[in-house]
């Protein structure tokens, strides 16, 4: 990792309370100053446990721009390791994911186990005296999760996870119950890339002023109640709350917000009823069958934790910062462990309609970022505004700054966490 502690640009002060300078997406020696500031001192969100669901597991992904494997190995731990040689530097894995029993280099087949541990060197005669195998392990990142969400940092000092997502937990337990008691499981994964900086996207998932604007077809494509619940605008239970440590939520259905919580009022869409049907023959009780309609759509909200995962209605949003105008963007739709099936079918058609690569929504979310990007490069010094809602601004009962989910406040709070950890120690 290269050392950018000697730079002497004031960071900080590309940051103000309602502004931030255009060059944040344009400029490539703040992209590198982001990841030895940002990503490879905080908790960067790797996995969830579904997807390394057996011992010998594994997924390959990035912590910044650093490539990692996250593995559990025969004791049924998690390790996030970084996908280098000890030897000569190359990849010791290059599938998605999988399951193996180690780790080996192809190109002089050092192999490692699960946990990293060098297990082997071919031709060991040539090593005699030179190198003691415990002494050159794959690099291995501090790992922990929460409610089956895996995140590593490089940092060993780093505060407890617990500690970094402060009332972003509250926000995530909400968000789980949508799987109705079952364990969540990660059902699709749809990857695709923008031309743009990986902060333009941080800000896109709290902001639901672009959603009638952008999201037109997304509206006109659905039934009237889908558009209705979505109906935020004019809605003053609607809001973001800024939750510390650059988290934010984003409350759209205000309805589903919590849905443990329901009066009895709402009806059930007539476009579920065959799946109605089907559970009835099954045997399911009129009030499991309601829970499962309900959470259908997921959560009412989006929950933005800086800096990389958003959990966000019915799927994660992932961002994976590629260089200064370019981002990965991973949406990987969650349904139920052990729920009925059918469900998860139509939670996973739902999820393509919006986000899928022929879906309604995230082809207009990227044809705007690549927009932002571009226009950004002209005069870079103009400020980007993030002031809407800025007066209306009030404290929650919890002493959470909110306002309108229309407003900007989720975008100021991680360009807080931004300046924070950007500016010179």
């Amino acid at each position: 990792m290269e050392n950018v502690e000697a730079v002497t640009t004031d960071y900080a002060s590309l940051v103000g309370e309602d502004r931030v300078a255009g060059q944040l997406y344009t400029d490539p020696e703040i992209f590198k100053a982001e990841m030895e500031r940002i990503f490879y001192r905080t908790w960067v969100w790797v996995a969830h446990e579904s997807e390394i669901p057996e011992k010998g597991s594994f997924k390959t992904t990035y912590v910044g721009d650093q490539p990692v494997i996250v593995s559990r190995d025969r004791k049924g731990n998690f390790n996030t390791l970084l996908n280098r040689c000890r030897h000569r530097g190359a990849t010791v894995c290059d599938q998605r994911s999988g399951k193996a029993n180690g780790f080996t280099c192809p190109y002089h087949n050092w192999s490692y186990t699960l946990d990293g541990r060098l297990r082997g060197i071919p031709y060991p005669d040539g090593y005699e005296g030179v190198i003691d195998k415990k002494d050159f392990p794959l690099q291995k990142l501090r790992t922990e999760s929460y409610l089956g969400m895996i995140w590593a940092t490089f940092n060993e000092d780093a505060e407890p996870l617990e500690d970094f997502l402060g009332d972003a937990k509250i926000w995530m337990e909400r968000f789980f119950k949508q799987t109705n008691g079952f364990p969540a499981k990660v059902i699709g994964t749809h990857k695709f890339r923008f031309k743009g900086n990986w902060k333009i996207q941080l800000e896109n998932t709290t902001d639901g002023y672009h959603f009638p604007m952008v999201h037109k077809s997304w509206m006109a494509s659905v039934d009237a109640e889908t558009a209705n619940m979505m109906s935020f605008m004019d809605d003053p239970r609607s809001v973001t709350h800024a939750l510390g440590n650059g988290h934010s939520v984003a409350i759209m259905a205000s309805d589903h917000a919590d849905l443990d919580v329901d009066d009895g009022t709402e009806e059930i869409q007539p476009r579920f009823q065959h799946l109605v049907d089907e559970l009835e023959a099954a045997g399911e009780s009129p009030e499991r069958i309601r829970r499962y309609m309900r959470s259908m759509h997921g959560s009412g909200f989006n929950l933005n934790t800086f800096p990389n995962v958003a959990m966000s209605s019915s799927f994660f949003r992932v961002l994976i910062p590629i260089s200064v105008d370019e981002t990965e963007i991973w949406h990987m739709a969650i349904g139920m462990d052990g729920g009925p099936e059918n469900i998860n079918r139509e939670r996973l058609r739902i999820h393509e309609h919006f986000q899928g690569p022929f879906g309604f929504g995230s082809p207009d979310d990227a044809e705007g970022w690549d927009r932002v990007q571009i226009g950004a490069r002209g005069n870079p010094k103009m400020p980007i505004m993030v002031n809407r809602g800025e007066e209306r601004e009030t404290l929650s009962e919890e002493g959470w700054p909110t306002s309108h989910v229309t407003d900007e406040t989720g975008m100021r709070e991680s360009y807080a966490m931004w300046k924070k950890m950007m500016q010179n120690d």
